[in-house]
């Protein structure tokens, strides 16, 4: 299969680059990743006008319509940036759950703010199991009120609305609804926030069953994955620049073969990445029969290969890449965070299995 990017998709790459290398450069990041939430309202502004906030979203809900390849593009330079703030939770997780699950009235009520930059929101997933199988939540709602915990959930202190995942389908809970308790979290990764969210008879709205949430969630891996290729990239092109310039015995580290190898694994991992994320991103948007593998393919090799090229990445600086001034142990803390989200690898290997083994039914739902 001959496989490359469109002009259109080289301008959206190109274009959001630029956009990411002026609006959010490191000073920009380290700023607000020291901030409570690591949101900033005119970031956000910026964001929503270059239509990002909408991106793979339908027009009638104010959204521009690119299709998943154009949004894997995108988080790829978001990764590269190592973007702070609620953007993948809000429009690659919510939206996509909302666009998943949600009736057309609801999309209009809840979707449509989010393309316009006028609503933030995240998704509440995990619980004490740890799980990213949708199958093992035991969260239930009853006469439209949620009591239970989730943990692990990003930017909640920013959102307007959570989307939260139970037992017997996907519930939405004002940020302002009684009985709601948001707590922080400790994160690996600084620039973007994690909280426990408490539910004590709080009102939940029914959004829908969870039958397409699988769909949402694959688009989710699968945008994760595309930051993770974002970040390692970053951090190969700051690696070799450093071999360059630094200097043992007189003669640039680069010169020397083992540094040389070390380089060379990180760019093969960094393109294989790159590759398998495309491709889901293509699958995800002609729904081929395998669009499920591919994610889990890409979100498999992606989550390996984004902490072995961090560890290369700093073992190659030295002391330099532990030091709090040098950003190579910012890009590892994302690509360590990532890892694990929506499933890591020895997750998405046992999905691969049952996706490839067992029969198409039992397989649909192994997410």
């Amino acid at each position: 299969m001959q496989f490359g990017l469109s002009e259109s998709q080289e301008f959206l790459k190109d274009s959001a680059r630029k956009f990411f290398a002026g609006e959010c450069p490191s000073a920009e990041m380290r700023r607000l990743m020291e901030t409570d939430t690591a949101y900033d309202a005119a970031l956000w502004a910026k964001l929503t006008d270059q239509g990002y906030t909408g991106i793979i979203f339908a027009e009638e809900y104010g959204g521009v319509g690119l299709g998943k390849v154009e949004l894997m593009l995108l988080m790829e330079e978001a990764g590269r940036a190592l973007l702070p703030g609620p953007f993948f939770s809000t429009v690659v997780l919510a939206g996509s759950v909302l666009d998943a699950v949600a009736s057309p009235a609801h999309k209009k009520k809840y979707l449509a703010p989010i393309c316009r930059g006028e609503a933030r929101a995240t998704v509440a997933i995990l619980e004490a199991g740890a799980s990213w199988n949708p199958r093992d939540v035991q969260l239930t709602a009853a006469n439209g009120k949620l009591t239970g915990e989730k943990l692990f959930v990003s930017d909640a202190a920013v959102a307007n609305f959570i989307l939260v995942v139970a037992k017997n389908g996907v519930f939405i809970v004002d940020a302002r609804a009684p009985g709601l308790k948001i707590s922080p979290m400790s994160a690996m990764d600084l620039t973007r926030k994690l909280y426990v969210v408490e539910f004590k008879d709080t009102p939940a709205e029914l959004l829908g069953p969870t039958t397409n949430l699988p769909r949402a969630l694959d688009i989710a891996a699968a945008a994760l994955a595309a930051e993770l290729v974002g970040g390692m990239q970053r951090t190969l092109d700051t690696t070799v620049e450093y071999a360059k310039t630094r200097k043992q015995f007189g003669k640039p580290i680069g010169m020397f073969q083992s540094v040389q190898h070390q380089c060379a694994d990180m760019y093969l991992e960094t393109e294989s990445s790159r590759s398998a994320v495309y491709y889901a991103g293509y699958a995800l948007e002609e729904n081929t029969p395998d669009a499920a593998t591919s994610v889990s393919i890409a979100k498999m090799y992606a989550s390996d290969a984004g902490r072995t090229v961090g560890n290369r990445g700093i073992q190659i600086h030295g002391g330099m890449g532990f030091t709090w001034e040098n950003d190579v142990h910012l890009y590892y803390r994302r690509a360590k965070a990532s890892e694990n989200a929506f499933g890591d690898a020895t997750f998405h290997r046992e999905r691969i299995a049952q996706l490839v083994i067992d029969t198409p039914t039992t397989a649909h739902a192994a997410r």
